[in-house]
C-alpha cells in the first residue's frame, strides 16, 4: 500500500467517524426538541363535560352528605372517639371541598351541571354505573336517602353512633369507588393526588369506623 493509499484510507476512517458523530449530535439534539416541546406544552384545561369536573362537582355533593352526617352526629353522642371522628370528617371533607371548588373557578367552570349524576364516568365502570343515567344525586354510589338523613338527625346516644356509622361506612365506600374511578380517566397531577389521598383516608376511616360498630353491635343472642 502507497503512502497515498494510506492517507485515502484515514480520510475515510476520519469521514466515518465523523459522521457517527454528527448522527449522534442530531439525534440528541432531536430528543431534547422532543422533551422541551413535551414539558413547555400547556396542560389541556379540563372542559364542562370533562370527567375532572365531574368528578370535582358530584364529589363535593357527596363530601357535603358526609359532612351533614358528621355535623348531626357530634352534638348527639359524649363518645369522644365517634366525636373525634365526626371533627375529622368535617374538617377534611370541608377542606377538599373547597380544593374542588378552586379548580371549577381556576378552570372557568360553573360550579353545577345540568349533566346527570356520575355521567363523567361512563356506563358499566366497576358497578358504579346503571345501564341508564342516574337521576338524583342520591343514587350516588354510598349515599344516604333524605328519610336515612332525617333519621339520623332525630337520633342520640348510641341509637345515633350505630346509625352515623353504618350510613358512613357505606358513605365511604362509595366515596373509595368514585376516587377510584377518576384516577384512570384523567392525566392531571392535582386530581389524581387528591382522589389517592381519599381512597387513602376513607379506606383508613373505614377501617377504624368497622371495629367501632363492632364494639358497639351486640353479639347474636344479646339484647
Amino acid at each position: 500500500m502507497t503512502a497515498l493509499d494510506d492517507e485515502v484510507e484515514r480520510l475515510s476512517k476520519g469521514r466515518a467517524r465523523n459522521a457517527v458523530l454528527v448522527v449522534a449530535i442530531v439525534a440528541s439534539l432531536v430528543i431534547g426538541a422532543t422533551a422541551g416541546v413535551l414539558l413547555l406544552r400547556p396542560e389541556q384545561t379540563p372542559t364542562d363535560t370533562s370527567p375532572e369536573a365531574g368528578f370535582a362537582r358530584d364529589m363535593s355533593v357527596h363530601h357535603s352528605q358526609a359532612v351533614e352526617m358528621a355535623f348531626a352526629v357530634y352534638p348527639a353522642t359524649g363518645d369522644p372517639e365517634i366525636r373525634q371522628l365526626a371533627y375529622d370528617i368535617i374538617n377534611t371533607q370541608r377542606t377538599q371541598i373547597g380544593m374542588f371548588s378552586g379548580w371549577l373557578q381556576q378552570w372557568d367552570l360553573a360550579q353545577t351541571s345540568t349533566a346527570s349524576p356520575m355521567a363523567w364516568v361512563g356506563q358499566g365502570h366497576d358497578g358504579l354505573m346503571t345501564d341508564g343515567p342516574m337521576m338524583s344525586y342520591e343514587d350516588m354510589p354510598g349515599m344516604a336517602t333524605d328519610e336515612q338523613m332525617d333519621k339520623l338527625r332525630n337520633l342520640t346516644g348510641a341509637a345515633a353512633e350505630l346509625m352515623f356509622l353504618e350510613l358512613m361506612i357505606e358513605h365511604h365506600r362509595g366515596g373509595v369507588a368514585m376516587a377510584e374511578a377518576i384516577i384512570p380517566l384523567t392525566d392531571r397531577e392535582e386530581v389524581q393526588r387528591i382522589a389517592t389521598t381519599i381512597v387513602n383516608g376513607q379506606q383508613a376511616e373505614i377501617s377504624n369506623m368497622e371495629v367501632l360498630l363492632a364494639n358497639r353491635t351486640p353479639a347474636p343472642g344479646q339484647p
